[in-house]
């Protein structure tokens, strides 16, 4: 797996090394934002962002997520989680997760022929703008194994045929059996089978290449020409067993005409898949989607 360099692997944890964030899903009761303000006071954590939305104040759900600076978190990690579980999360019925800045999450990207929204995943991981290790390349074609392997990331071919289809997701399973905690699917034309999906729950985001819930399946820009639609877009969504239906992350759109045809809307669409793609995985990454129902929560930085 390809790994940061050591001295830029130094340079992210000591900047992170005190990075907490604690994401929160509870039923909504006054006292919350204070009882976990007064939490991390008295561990001696300074907040420096909190957001929080609430379904409805009488009845609904709340949510939250908080970025803090404690010095020495890592030491005082599984100290702090079971004071805040039995001081904070158990009051209020919370489901939680406290988090370390510091850690990078491993990632794998499933890919096929089409590498628009694989390349920009990768020139924003380059950047630094994609806080991950990303673990492997996964593909139903050979066509980027050189593009994969230019930037010291391991890529595997595994082809996919209606006859091979469970045998080649016993392979993919295999190497994600390494540890991979995000999977991304870069345009890759395959359906994941329902046990796929059960071992990464919300924890595998596709982008469809169009404006959801319209044009579902396949060749949505061959269905929106024939609609004569002026807005084409795309969508980042978690993967869940019904097509194309699960939790929607990003969206964006772009105008166009009547003089468009169906190739043109494909190039024109290309660039909208990949902001919004990438968008939506460093969202991720940053722990700032909660999932709710079929909805998500999401609090962009």
């Amino acid at each position: 797996m390809h790994q940061l360099s050591d001295r830029e692997w130094q340079r992210y944890r000591e900047k992170n090394k005190d990075r907490g964030r604690l994401l929160i899903d509870c039923p909504d009761r006054p006292g919350i934002v204070a009882a976990v303000s007064r939490f991390l006071f008295e561990q001696g954590a300074n907040i420096s962002q909190s957001d929080q939305y609430t379904t409805d104040p009488e009845t609904g759900s709340f949510f939250m997520r908080v970025e803090f600076d404690l010095p020495g978190l890592e030491a005082r990690y599984e100290e702090i989680k079971q004071q805040f579980a039995e001081k904070v999360g158990k009051p209020f019925e919370m489901s939680w997760a406290l988090l370390e800045g510091m850690k990078r999450k491993r990632m794998a990207i499933f890919t096929s022929k089409e590498d628009h929204a694989l390349l920009e995943l990768l020139w924003q991981w380059k950047s630094g703008a994609l806080h991950a290790d990303i673990a492997m390349v996964i593909s139903n074609h050979p066509d980027s194994r050189e593009t994969v392997e230019s930037f010291g990331i391991p890529f595997y071919h595994i082809p996919v045929t209606k006859e091979t289809k469970a045998e080649a997701e016993a392979k993919q399973m295999e190497l994600l059996s390494q540890g991979v905690d995000l999977i991304v699917l870069a345009r890759y034309m395959q359906i994941l089978s329902p046990k796929f999906l059960e071992m990464f729950p919300s924890r595998v985001i596709n982008i469809h290449h169009s404006f959801l819930p319209a044009f579902v399946g396949a060749k949505p820009y061959e269905q929106a020409f024939r609609r004569g639609v002026k807005l084409i877009g795309a969508t980042a969504h978690y993967v869940t067993e019904e097509l194309d239906a699960g939790p929607i992350i990003e969206q964006d759109v772009q105008r166009v005409s009547h003089g468009n045809d169906v190739e043109s809307l494909k190039q024109i669409g290309r660039q909208v898949e990949r902001t919004v793609l990438a968008r939506a995985v460093a969202w991720h990454l940053e722990d700032r989607v909660l999932v709710h129902g079929n909805k998500t929560i999401v609090f962009p930085g």
